[in-house]
């Protein structure tokens, strides 16, 4: 009975090598048989009473109860000087969003998560005070922290066979690239890009944000060389695939205005050649002897040096190679660049160097000359505004918010008080970023801290948020929701809202209507029929700039401490889900379209201009005090 025990061992570890090594290229199959293999450890470690496995996320029925528990301590009073307090005005007014997680993705694990970072933080600024009443240094250790613009490995000793992982330190930003140069090779020569983000307790590996796979011998499904991009879902496994040269060349959408799949990338390179629209392309692709039979073009070779370059752009990441744009892969739910903690290089290729560049950097606060011009005052308790601004912003979005403080925030209403701004933001993953934003808070007096990690199915917890302290922290006539990516014209914004003259029932900006959810389960903005059953959305003004009335406002901050708002991952539509209950409820909704919020970029006369990087902002701001009219950059 022992030999046919051992055998039958024997036989099953032989079985389990050999598929093992058959889903090797196939990044789905691995990571199903790794799930199953978990599962099936888990049924026997029950079976044998040795353990429970890892707690599951609870259901929605439980997460009230188990995230009260988990996040007591993200309201426990420190002591903090009067400017950290300030940074957390509106953070001490949440504690009922813990309670209002159903719905929204993410939303356990990131209240979990900011559990640990703000105590992580807080021991850090214990310890920063600590040190600077005993020697003075806190200057100087802040200056070491700093998050680094960018990074550089040129050593080829330090690149193994088995591949390479290169720290990210405070994520990725959009502008942000990875460039490796190098030599693919190897008997396959299929190497992999991973983007990833920091391991997830109970995962043996990190989730994957990019996953950037080169075949070169293709694989089953294609004998040519293939290009084949994915990233994880919420639920832990691969989403569907996207492949260059795709199998559906109709399908090739674009991305950032750059197609998904270059058209060039599987055609004939003679062809290519004769017809000089890629005369970019590299010379080495079109050596060929006379009657010899067409060949693809493909952006890499085996033995061959490329230059290949990932870029973080508005809607994606674009890939290019010696020069030439190759792919977009449109970011999806789960694939947010702030996550990003490591690049990942495996597989045949011979690098030579790797660089990061364009990262997330704070500004030296010894080197800003503008500081004091920069600041908010404080703002008095329950002070009356004619508008409050709400902008959402990410922690490592350093850059958009100095912009913004150099160019629209210096409109004489904001400086003289009669607007006030202020920047809603999450906390992150890392330390460093962390620690950073903390102190960029305290020293321009403008953000407004959230205690919960800042993944982007949770925006709508911003927009409470906004609301809150809109009309219990201040008391503002209206209040506006934009991004800080958006250039507001504030003095406009605000003569348009005295001309509107409509103080109740307002909802102001670009109203759509009849709009409908997005049913793809690969977009960014998927809504499942349990989310929303309905076919249209109510009316609703789009994110980057939109205006409530204060008793709207108040009616949201109302209900979402009653609990009984309904949580929705779409903010902007979810505001128009709110307004549209209120309107059945028996308000007089007046929905005020203004065209000239433009949330596909600029346009000449724009109030608000989206999309704009924080050299555009500037660029316009410099353009408005010239001219003294709302003219876009490159006119």
């Amino acid at each position: 009975m022992k030999k046919w025990y051992g055998g039958l061992v024997v036989l099953s570890l032989f079985t389990l090598l050999v598929f093992r090594f058959g889903v090797m290229d196939s990044p789905l199959l691995e990571r199903a048989f790794q799930s199953s293999l978990f599962h099936n450890a888990t049924d026997y470690l029950r079976s044998m009473n040795i353990g429970d496995p890892p707690v599951q996320a609870p259901n929605n029925g439980n997460q009230v109860v188990s995230t009260d528990f988990l996040v007591s301590s993200l309201f426990t009073p420190h002591n903090l000087s009067e400017a950290e307090v300030r940074s957390l005005q509106t953070w001490n007014k949440l504690d009922h969003l813990m309670s209002q997680a159903e719905g929204l993705p993410h939303a356990v694990e990131a209240i979990k998560e900011a559990r640990g970072s703000w105590e992580n933080l807080m021991i850090s600024v214990e310890d920063e005070k600590r040190i600077a009443a005993g020697n003075g240094s806190a200057s100087h250790k802040a200056k070491e922290k700093q998050c680094p613009y960018s990074i550089r490995r040129m050593n080829a000793s330090e690149f193994s066979d088995s591949g390479f992982k290169l720290k990210i330190p405070c994520g990725l930003v959009q502008g942000s690239s990875i460039t490796l140069i190098g030599t693919p090779g190897g008997i396959m020569g299929n190497f992999r890009i991973d983007l990833a983000g920091t391991t997830v307790p109970g995962e043996p590996d990190p989730p994957i944000i990019l996953h950037y796979n080169v075949r070169l011998l293709g694989d089953k499904v294609t004998e040519d060389p293939v290009i084949v991009q994915n990233t994880w879902t919420l639920s832990g496994d691969w989403g569907s695939e996207e492949r260059c040269p795709s199998p559906d060349p109709e399908q090739n959408k674009k991305v950032d205005d750059l197609e998904q799949c270059s058209t060039m990338v599987g055609k004939d390179d003679r062809r290519i050649f004769k017809s000089g629209k890629y005369s970019n392309v590299s010379g080495r692709s079109f050596v060929t002897k006379a009657g010899s039979k067409p060949r693809p073009y493909f952006p890499f070779k085996q033995g061959y040096l490329a230059v290949a370059t990932l870029r973080v752009g508005a809607e994606g990441i674009q890939m290019t190679v010696d020069g030439k744009h190759i792919t977009s892969f449109a970011y999806r739910e789960s694939l947010e660049p702030w996550l990003v903690s490591e690049a990942r290089i495996s597989g045949d290729m011979k690098l030579i160097s790797l660089l990061a560049s364009g990262l997330p950097t704070s500004e030296d606060l010894e080197h800003v000359i503008d500081l004091e011009m920069l600041k908010s005052p404080p703002i008095p308790l329950h002070k009356p505004l004619d508008l409050f601004i709400g902008v959402f912003s990410t922690a490592n979005n350093f850059k958009r918010r100095m912009a913004v403080r150099r160019t629209w925030m210096q409109f004489d209403a904001v400086k003289s008080g009669t607007i006030a701004v202020r920047f809603f933001v999450g906390l992150h993953k890392n330390q460093l970023v962390n620690e950073e934003l903390w102190n960029e808070a305290r020293t321009y007096g403008d953000v407004q801290l959230m205690p919960f990690v800042d993944y982007y199915s949770l925006i709508t917890w911003k927009t409470i948020a906004i609301c809150i302290y809109g009309t219990n922290v201040v008391s503002a006539k209206y209040v506006m929701k934009t991004d800080d990516d958006a250039f507001v014209r504030v003095d406009e914004i605000l003569s348009s809202l005295n001309r509107v003259n409509v103080t109740r029932g307002l909802l102001y900006g670009r109203i759509e209507e009849n709009a409908q959810p997005h049913r793809n389960t690969d977009s960014k903005w998927y809504i499942s029929p349990q989310e929303w059953a309905d076919d249209i959305y109510p009316p609703w003004a789009h994110g980057p700039g939109y205006v409530v009335s204060r008793d709207i406002a108040k009616a949201v901050s109302k209900q979402h401490k009653t609990r009984r708002l309904k949580m929705f991952k779409l903010e902007d539509v979810a505001m128009g889900i709110w307004v549209s209950d209120l309107k059945k409820k028996g308000l007089d909704v007046k929905y005020v379209k203004e065209d000239r919020v433009y949330v596909e970029g600029c346009e000449l006369g724009y109030v608000v201009a989206h999309y704009q990087e924080p050299r555009d902002m500037i660029c316009l701001w410099d353009k408005l005090q010239e001219t003294k009219r709302a003219r876009c950059c490159g006119e």
